[in-house]
């Protein structure tokens, strides 16, 4: 009866299929194909229809806030670069209107209809935002001589187009300053779409950012890059259709733009606590936020506006404590006692902004965002320890873990994008780490090897299929897709396997509340269904991102694609003399590690000598070694052969390497 109870309260809650009511009952033989994509079963349209019926979805004081001051927006169907590839759809990001259809979650359906709002609005005079034309929100601060631009999107043409929308509603002005608030691409890779470099540098025009956002943006972005960008492609549903049955919101704002994404470094990297600062006549006093929603971030209230602006750390959604794309595990407590911290001192503003999602007006109405956003985070935090230390493991916990009285009527506070699900599993994972102390589970088999075991213990292939359509059949499909998982796992090329896989995964995927399962479960249904697109609609690999980042870190980037076993020659250093800067990498049978030295080594095998933006390009290969030492824009001495190796020992990462399948 207990077991009964749960699972009724989980489907309740939106986070598991109605099969988990009926799985203990007898079902029928079960069907031999499974039903066409893009059907919605009638145990999914039951699950959908019972979140509609229980949440007040009609409340319309979100979409009075989210059209409040609405100024413009931009014409045309599309954003697009030079060269008229599409960069943002806007045409199919407009579309999403009027009752959610039967393959949206409709708690979700809502907050879609509010994220893709698209255009100009003014916040209150002087400070503007451009919403609906990426996954972040820009935001426009009018100083005494132009323009402070707070974090300029993703993508260089979707922040020009914002930009241009500007400045043609409101007036053209100059970039007086530009605002990181944290190391994440949504909110500083369409830099160089409002500013350029070397005009920002010769009018010494402050670019702000937060205590190890350098650092922090080369981890994530170089470093663990291709890997985070392949979950991406699954996270953010970059090669589903824009529409009821793809893709219709992350949550946290539409989804990704595939444009041009660049770096200018910061001029200035604030401290910790609290740092005042005064950019184009407008007073910021920045708030240190880091190791909450990203290792390096910072929220800022503006005393002349009494407004407070909480960039990623409140916004209209609950967030990821672990992010399924990737990332470093963000601590839930301390990410409640900077929000706590900023409603103590910031509580009375007369509005709240953020980066992501629309503002909130009134003092009351700030103060209640900032607390629900506060308590459900420490909910999470604090249950998860509680049933931890009652002995309870992380799956075990996540299972049991229930939505807060707040999720029930503050809809930012509901898992859009991060869930309680896996928030709680990533705070268990932050305290224990990833094994859950069951002996079975700490050495087991590899998904391949455990597929096949799987499939010899139930009998064979055809009673693993079996018994996952009567799991489908029954609507259970979390148990449906784990068997045949299984299967693909053990059989990849089996088609059988493949299609009632994926038509589990899009079951799963049409009954989310949150925008990121939602696509990482469709997006691994098309995977299955035909042969993978091609990767990369995040593309970190160009100039303009790697002009932004120093030496020392770019190279630091590049000893993680160091394999020793392709190191054909006995170890050496090389050196690289840049302009104002020399690194050394000491090249041996486990490492290649590098360091800023103040000269080269009198024992280094060799010595390139060579502008940044000629070795980007090399590396990048677009230019060859050859070339460069042949026109004169490289020289080098010593033995050309210990380069040749260490460049020679550096992989490419793999992209699209496969995910849901072996």
């Amino acid at each position: 009866m207990a077991n009964l109870e749960r699972r009724v309260s989980l489907t309740k809650r939106g986070l598991v299929s109605l099969g988990a009511l009926v799985a203990v009952v007898a079902v029928p033989a079960a069907a031999q194909e499974p039903p066409p994509p893009g059907t919605t079963t009638k145990a999914t349209q039951a699950a959908n229809k019972s979140v509609a019926e229980r949440l007040s979805l009609e409340e319309q004081t979100d979409f009075e806030n989210a059209r409040r001051g609405f100024l413009a927006r931009i014409e045309g169907d599309a954003i697009r670069d030079p060269q008229g590839r599409v960069i943002w759809p806007t045409k199919d990001y407009a579309a999403f209107a009027g009752a959610a259809p039967e393959s949206v979650n409709p708690s979700l359906w809502r907050q879609a209809q509010l994220v893709n709002m698209q255009g100009l609005f003014e916040v209150m005079d002087g400070i503007y935002q451009v919403r609906g034309y990426d996954i972040s929100v820009m935001t426009v601060i009018r100083g005494q001589a132009g323009w402070i631009v707070v974090d300029p999107l993703l993508s260089a043409e979707t922040a020009a187009a914002a930009m241009d929308l500007v400045n043609a509603r409101l007036g053209k002005r100059p970039v007086t300053g530009v605002i990181y608030s944290h190391s994440h691409a949504d909110h500083f890779g369409g830099v160089r779409g409002v500013i350029d470099e070397a005009d920002a540098r010769a009018r010494g025009v402050p670019i702000i950012a937060p205590n190890g956002f350098t650092a922090a943006t080369v981890a994530e972005n170089l470093m663990a890059g291709n890997a985070m960008t392949r979950r991406a492609e699954l996270m953010f549903g970059n090669h589903l259709p824009i529409n009821e049955q793809g893709q219709v919101s992350i949550g946290l704002g539409p989804g990704l733009s595939s444009g041009t994404i660049g770096l200018i470094q910061p001029t200035e990297e604030l401290g910790k606590g609290v740092t005042q600062r005064i950019i184009d006549g407008i007073v910021f006093d920045f708030v240190d936020a880091g190791e909450t929603e990203a290792p390096a971030e910072f929220m800022f209230y503006l005393p002349q506006f009494n407004a407070l602006c909480t960039t990623e750390v409140v916004t209209t959604t609950m967030h990821n404590a672990l992010t399924p794309r990737g990332a470093r595990i963000r601590d839930l407590a301390r990410w409640s006692e900077v929000i706590d911290e900023v409603l103590q001192a910031y509580g009375k503003s007369n509005v709240v902004f953020a980066s992501h999602g629309w503002p909130t007006w009134g003092a009351d109405n700030v103060a209640e965002h900032l607390r629900s956003q506060r308590d459900t985070y420490r909910y999470v935090h604090d249950q998860t320890l509680r049933m931890m230390n009652q002995g309870q493991t992380m799956v075990e916990i996540a299972e049991q873990i229930d939505e807060t009285t707040d999720q029930q009527k503050h809809f930012a506070t509901r898992g859009y994008y991060g869930t309680m699900n896996h928030n709680s599993k990533a705070v268990y994972q932050a305290y224990m780490g990833w094994w859950d102390g069951v002996p079975a589970n700490y050495f087991s088999y590899p998904a391949e090897e455990r597929g096949k075991r799987f499939v010899a213990a139930m009998g064979g292939m055809d009673r693993l299929l079996a018994e996952g359509r009567r799991a489908f059949d029954a609507a259970d499909y979390r148990w449906s897709a784990d068997v045949f998982n299984n299967a693909v796992f053990s059989e990849p090329g089996n088609q059988q396997a493949r299609a009632w896989l994926a038509a589990s995964y899009e079951q799963l995927g049409f009954q989310a509340e949150s925008g990121a399962w939602r696509a990482y479960f469709l997006s691994a249904a098309h995977e299955l269904r035909q042969p993978k697109a091609a990767s990369g609609k995040i593309d970190f690999g160009n100039a303009g991102l790697l002009g932004g980042v120093p030496s020392a870190q770019l190279f630091r980037s590049l000893s993680v694609r160091y394999n020793p076993a392709k190191l054909a020659r006995e170890p050496f250093t090389v050196a690289f003399v840049f302009p104002g800067e020399i690194i050394e990498v000491e090249v041996n049978r486990q490492v290649a590690f590098a360091r800023t030295v103040a000269a080269a080594p009198d024992n280094a095998g060799a010595v390139l000598t060579i502008a940044r933006p000629d070795f980007d390009a090399l590396i990048l290969r677009r230019a060859s070694l050859a070339d460069l030492l042949g026109d004169g824009r490289a020289t080098l001495s010593g033995d050309a052969g210990a380069l040749g190796a260490y460049f020679g020992a550096l992989e490419t990462p793999t992209p699209g390497f496969n995910v849901v399948e072996p």
